[in-house]
């Protein structure tokens, strides 16, 4: 029974804490402010001491901004000035962890950490930005084309190996030959006699020299890998929620599909991210040209590649891991125009289980992503 009253709060912690992590973000701040001394020496006074406390708020509200990307800080820089003035509304919670008051150089510094209303400062950036001030009816047509996948099968190969052998000899030789001979006649008795004697020498010396060069090389080739596709339909609603809260009006693309006179098929994407990370080139110009006739001027469109589980060290549950990339097209000219990218960048899940593990991870993946490029396109003021 305790065995199963420990799985259970390790469930409620994760659960607590994928909710608390896209609400709620901790940051510190740091901040410091001069005051008025006199010859009598004095301290910073409540005033001094609270003014440095809300700008260290400021600061941590601007670390968070930092950490979360370029183009969320810019979305900061429009909404300063209203997060000073209501300090309340962005900061749940303030602990002061330093304080230093030097009194010699009458400066008194604070360190704080701070819990932050995610929520409230994406309401502050969606209010001020172009495309809420745009009434219904006026703003723009978007759709998406998010696929998430898994590698299915990696093929590997070899390495191809070419080698040479080139081998000299050179063989330098002398040699002598001597000869010598007597021959001799003796007449006797009617006979003739005759003898003959022969001496020979020879000496021969050689030297062989022999060079070897060897050379050659491996050729590698990288891995062919193919994907699986997991069904989508669970993340059509994180996509739908990002983009349609700043200012867009969203189509699914399976609405979009037949008012393209048959060039945007999502089979064809579905199948060209199968075998590859890109869309092939006829692919990615069929849904071009598709959307422009059906008269949707944004494309929205990327991967979430799915690793493989293991265990996270903190709590012992599935963590899996998912790698994403995006981006927006605009449509509306002749030539497709790139808006704002996203990634690669990877996001973790965890779970009791490989599967819930890989839900928590795709839905980050797919949240985080879509702010950033709702973000990037914000910061021009697109309507």
């Amino acid at each position: 029974m305790q065995v199963i009253r420990n799985v259970f709060l390790m469930l409620l912690m994760a659960a607590a804490a994928f909710t608390a992590q896209a609400q709620v973000a901790n940051a510190r701040g740091k901040a410091s402010v001069t005051y008025q001394g006199s010859v009598f020496g004095s301290k910073a006074s409540a005033d001094d001491k609270q003014k440095a406390l809300r700008e260290a708020q400021v600061k941590a509200v601007e670390f968070y901004y930092a950490e979360a990307g370029q183009a969320e800080s810019a979305n900061f820089d429009a909404i300063r000035d209203r997060v000073a003035a209501n300090l309340d509304k962005f900061i749940l919670e303030t602990t002061v962890l330093d304080e230093q008051d030097q009194t010699d150089k009458h400066v008194y510094t604070v360190t704080v950490r701070t819990s932050i209303n995610v929520a409230q400062l994406r309401n502050a950036v969606k209010a001020g930005s172009a495309t809420q001030a745009v009434a219904k009816g006026d703003k723009s047509k978007l759709t998406f084309l998010f696929v998430s996948r898994q590698v299915d099968s990696e093929k590997s190969f070899d390495d191809r190996v070419y080698q040479r052998v080139d081998r000299g000899v050179k063989i330098d030789a002398k040699g002598s030959d001597d000869r010598s001979g007597v021959e001799g006649e003796s007449i006797g008795n009617g006979r003739i006699g005759t003898n003959a004697s022969v001496k020979r020498s020879t000496s021969i010396e050689a030297k062989r020299t022999d060079t070897i060069e060897t050379g050659g090389s491996t050729t590698r080739k990288s891995s062919e890998s193919t994907w699986r596709i997991f069904p989508s339909a669970n993340l059509n609603s994180v996509f739908t929620g990002v983009f349609a809260s700043a200012g867009f009006k969203v189509l699914e693309a399976a609405f979009v599909e037949p008012y393209t006179n048959g060039l945007l098929k999502i089979k064809n994407v579905e199948n060209d991210y199968k075998s590859g990370n890109d869309l092939d080139p006829a692919t990615l110009r069929d849904v071009v040209r598709g959307l422009q006739a059906a008269q949707v001027p944004y494309l929205a469109f990327g991967t979430l590649d799915v690793g493989l589980a293991d265990t996270d060290p903190a709590t012992g549950l599935k963590r899996v891991a998912v790698t994403v990339t995006g981006k927006i097209l605009d449509l509306s000219s002749g030539i497709p125009e790139n808006l704002s990218t996203v990634g690669p960048v990877q996001y973790a899940g965890v779970g009791p289980t490989e599967a819930e593990a890989r839900g928590n991870a795709l839905k980050k993946a797919a949240d985080s992503a879509a702010r950033e490029l709702v973000s990037q396109v914000t910061n021009i003021g697109l309507r």
